[in-house]
């Protein structure tokens, strides 16, 4: 017998030690007979052990055998083969060095039953069915319970495809190809003061964790001859780092109608912060931008209401010149709110992709939000979750996913931003300004312009989808050990929080190169399917439809082949779900989209605090998860309920559209933004892309955008970095449990000052949300009404009685001893002001708007405006009522580690109204 090897080693020790007690035994007198028995069984178990405990391990076939492990439990009443020989399984050898783990296999069944349940572990399941099964006759019982007893786990092995790690990084030794700021600042001549500071830039802590565009630098790509427009609170063209790149023929002022977008109000600083990331000039002051000798302009639109036809015309300014348009702003980041661009605007979006640059396209570029902390989720925001912009969520400098930044299926990538400790140095108003307290999402979206600006320097006829499709292939997968992270159909890793990953200025650079610019677009819009008869008219009354559950509604829909080819589609982009669901409390409906493929996207998770009463009237959310996914086969939708105590809704219908590119370009379409489609059906039987749009029909709204600041917790730099944690958690209805609703942290009333709760509703909501569900409840509703009764009865008598009183009582007074203090100016304005302030829902936060020194809406502003006090003056903010106030971005110095300072309107419902001008609104910062 040949010497054992390493697998079989412990085994063979077993026995040379019981084969010399069996020889030394066997001198004994009277024990020969007994004991050569068992010597020559026990060889003989040492000869079969020979076969399945080869030296080295055996080779395996996955392509014709399925494998399993199986764990024995030697106490058991059955043998390892009697457990093989019932499963139908081959022994193999050892798992390894693991005691009673053994590998076994089967060959794989045939193609047309590889759909079906495994064959070896349905066997499994039914030995232990018939162990604890009555009606099983005795013999059949006491078989499979001797197996179950044996039989302690039992797992098939699929092939996973393991990363290997390399240590963190922690010193630039450990990188020695990564330049350290210091080294790039000498071999360019770079001689910003602030360069070294600039960590997005050159990282020398976490040399991974950057932009990495100093080698693009020396080939000479720094954004000549390309133009980015921010579309924000202005930009301050007079600075020393922005006066030289400034474009002033793409720019102008849509708050104040003016050319140039001078910053006027007080925290007018975010254009500027964020046009200084892109195209701060290489000189002495400050730090230097991503694409330094880009040009920037800047539509001024952030700072005071603008209507629908302004905001549409500013996304629009200039697009035949700037090829770029970042937009750091959206709907309040609360995790209430739910908003998208209205009719107008979209078809501004449209006209962008598909007439800018010459029929190239402009660039949206959109940041995903700060409402993180809040449980908002990008899905929310029609504008995030457009498939005609980019939308670009954070990662700190050690390359962790900050808490704010807002997780979805809309992501597409991160780029850096706050976090961890540190923010962005950039730029600021004023002479030789800098700031060192820029971030958010706001600072995620201009470091991913600028990316895209020293691309199409190098490639100027790339595309609008051209650089989707670069970000989607050049993202660079972070935290590989984050759960977040899943492999699509096409087989790239996807993360809700890191979208396809990080960008990286070489490679997506060195990518646009080389690459094939795509065909023309293509989408086919799915019938609309409804649920339970489900209807919803223009004015968002429903009927019918079917209730929603814990467990959840399920609806399919069916992509052929002949869909694709008649609709001249061939590769698969974006996927875009339009819902109809009713609600008592929005917050408590999950959705989700399952492709042909077994692909999941989340397309809408539980938001706490969404206690809106208005559901999901028609709207749409998108997912780049599938992306060159084969669209062909059955895709499910499934709607489920958190089910709230006292809280339900029905699911009434939805719709799907696939969005790719051509097959044949010279037989492309021109998209056209329907005019009406949030009814269910649809009012036009035919194709909604087919219907005109009459100019007359539209009404411009006016609505004020968010400023960049609002909701942005202020300890945003300090915002805990994490890689640990799924954006979203198991549900309720896959859990098998159900969630109930914390009110507290659903109304705010326990959370931190950063997010505490304002009494503003949400533009959905509305004023009197509550009413309806009192109503609703008779019981409530007639004892309010008898209360309303009495109170009035008794109102009436004491005005009588009084009235009566005063006629017995009356005498005349002299005019000259009239007092005229009610009828004087004073009287009158300090009436009106009391009166204001009975209506006022700010009048509670004064102590925090001393706290902040942000100057509060009161007798300059109509109510509701919420903007500060000299918001339409020309007077210096200093002088307007308060105090200066510092950047919101930029900690004041009493502030302490950590510690957040309470602003009106974080954390607010919807003061954020876009209807409703508001400082509570919110874009990215």
């Amino acid at each position: 017998m040949g010497v054992r090897r390493a697998t079989a080693l412990p085994y063979f020790r077993s026995y040379t030690w019981t084969h010399r007690l069996l020889l030394f035994n066997f001198h004994q007198p009277g024990r020969q007979e007994t004991l050569a028995m068992r010597l020559s069984t026990l060889l003989l178990a040492a000869v079969v052990q020979q076969s399945v405990f080869a030296a080295r391990p055996a080779k395996r076939h996955y392509d014709t055998h399925n494998y399993y492990v199986l764990e024995h439990d030697p106490s058991g009443h059955a043998s390892l083969d009697e457990c093989a020989g019932a499963l139908g399984v081959e022994l193999v050898e050892r798992a390894g060095e693991l005691d009673n783990h053994y590998l076994v296999r089967t060959i794989k069944p045939s193609l047309e039953a590889r759909g079906s349940e495994d064959r070896v572990i349905r066997t499994y399941e039914a030995i232990r069915q018939r162990a604890n099964a009555r009606h099983s006759s005795r013999g059949e019982r006491t078989l499979s319970k001797r197996l179950e007893s044996s039989i302690r786990y039992l797992s098939r092995q699929e092939l996973r495809q393991r990363t290997k790690r390399a240590p963190p990084p922690i010193r630039p030794p450990s990188y020695p190809d990564s330049p350290t700021a210091q080294e790039v600042a000498e071999k360019l001549l770079i001689t910003d003061p602030e360069f070294p500071q600039q960590w997005h830039l050159v990282n020398d802590e976490y040399p991974r964790n950057m932009m990495n565009v100093s080698g693009l630098w020396e080939k000479g790509v720094t954004g000549k001859g390309v133009i980015s427009t921010f579309v924000d609170d202005g930009l301050d063209y007079n600075s020393d780092d922005l006066a030289q790149n400034f474009y002033a023929a793409g720019s102008h002022d849509f708050n104040d109608h003016e050319d140039l977008p001078t910053p006027k109000l007080f925290d007018d600083h975010h254009g500027t912060r964020c046009a200084g990331q892109v195209a701060a000039v290489r000189n002495d002051v400050c730090g230097v931008g991503i694409a330094y000798d880009s040009k920037v302009a800047g539509v001024r639109i952030l700072s005071g209401p603008i209507s629908d036809v302004d905001e549409a015309a500013a996304l629009n300014f200039g697009y035949q010149e700037s090829s770029i348009f970042s937009c750091s702003w959206g709907p309040p980041d609360d995790g209430r709110s739910m908003e998208g661009p209205g009719y107008l605007i979209k078809k501004a979006m449209v006209n962008g992709i598909q007439n800018g640059r010459g029929g190239l396209g402009s660039i949206f570029v959109f940041a995903s939000g700060n409402g993180g902390r809040n449980g908002d989720q990008c899905n929310f925001d029609g504008y995030t979750n457009s498939i005609f912009s980019i939308t670009v969520a954070s990662i700190d400098y050690k390359g962790y996913h900050p808490d704010y930044s807002e997780a979805c299926a809309a992501n597409m990538v991160v780029a850096y931003s706050s976090g961890s400790g540190n923010h962005i140095v950039t730029t600021d108003i004023g002479k030789n300004k800098c700031s060192h307290g820029h971030g958010g999402t706001s600072a995620a979206a201009p470091n991913a312009a600028g990316i895209f600006a020293l691309a199409l320097q190098a490639r100027p006829d790339l595309n609008w989808r051209d650089l989707q499709h670069l970000c989607v292939r050049t993202g660079v997968q972070v935290n590989t050990d984050d759960p977040d992270w899943e492999t699509t159909a096409a087989g790239r890793p996807y993360s809700y929080k890191y979208g396809y990953g990080a960008l990286s200025g070489e490679g997506f650079v060195d990518a646009a190169m080389n690459w094939q610019t795509v065909k023309p677009q293509a989408w086919i819009k799915l019938p609309t399917i409804q649920i339970g008869n489900g209807t919803m008219d223009l004015f968002k009354t429903a009927s019918g439809g079917e209730t929603i559950t814990a467990n959840g509604i399920t609806s399919k829909m069916m992509v052929t082949k002949e869909m694709l080819e008649s609709h001249n589609f061939e590769k698969l982009e974006h996927i875009t779900v339009k819902v109809w669901i009713t609600h008592s409390r929005r917050g408590d409906v999950e959705v989700e989209l399952v492709s042909p493929n077994g692909v999941k996207s989340i397309l809408a998770a539980r938001r706490a605090r969404d206690s809106a009463d208005t559901g999901f009237p028609g709207w749409q959310f998108s997912t780049v998860k599938h992306w060159d996914e084969d669209p062909v086969g059955e895709w499910t939708i499934r709607v489920a309920d958190q089910g709230s105590e006292g809280h339900s809704g029905k699911f009434l219908g939805w719709t799907m559209t696939v969005w790719g590119s051509v097959v044949d370009s010279q037989q492309a379409k021109t998209y056209e933004v329907p005019l009406i489609d949030e009814t269910l059906p649809p009012l036009f039987p035919a194709d909604n892309n087919e219907v005109p749009a009459p100019e007359s029909s539209i009404v411009a709204s006016t609505k004020t955008h968010p400023k960049p600041t609002e909701h942005l917790p202020t300890d945003h730099v300090d915002a805990p970095g994490e890689t640990s944690r799924p954006a979203f958690p198991p549900s309720a209805s896959e859990s098998g449990k159900p969630k109930p609703v914390d009110d507290e942290a659903a109304s705010g009333a326990a959370e931190s000052p950063a997010s505490s709760p304002s009494s503003t509703p949400t533009a959905d909501e509305g004023w009197f949300s509550d009413l309806s569900k009192l109503v609703t409840n008779q019981v409530w509703f007639f004892i309010a009404l008898g209360a309303v009764i009495v109170f009035g009865a008794g109102a009436g008598l004491f005005f009588w009685r009084r009235a009566v009183r005063r006629r017995q009582n009356y005498t005349s007074l002299p005019a000259e001893e009239m007092a005229m203090t009610s009828t004087s100016g004073r009287g009158v304005a300090t009436r009106s002001k009391e009166l204001y302030a009975a209506f006022d829902e700010e009048e509670d936060d004064e102590d925090a708007d001393e706290e902040t020194g942000l100057h509060r809406a009161s007798d300059h502003s109509p109510v509701g405006l919420g903007y500060h006090s000299g918001f339409l003056d020309d007077d210096d903010p200093a002088s307007a009522g308060g105090p200066p106030t510092r950047y919101k971005d930029e900690p004041s110095p009493s502030e302490h580690l950590g510690e957040r300072s309470h602003s009106p309107g974080e954390g607010s419902g919807d003061s954020g109204s876009w209807e409703h001008a508001s400082q509570d609104n919110a874009p990215r910062s």
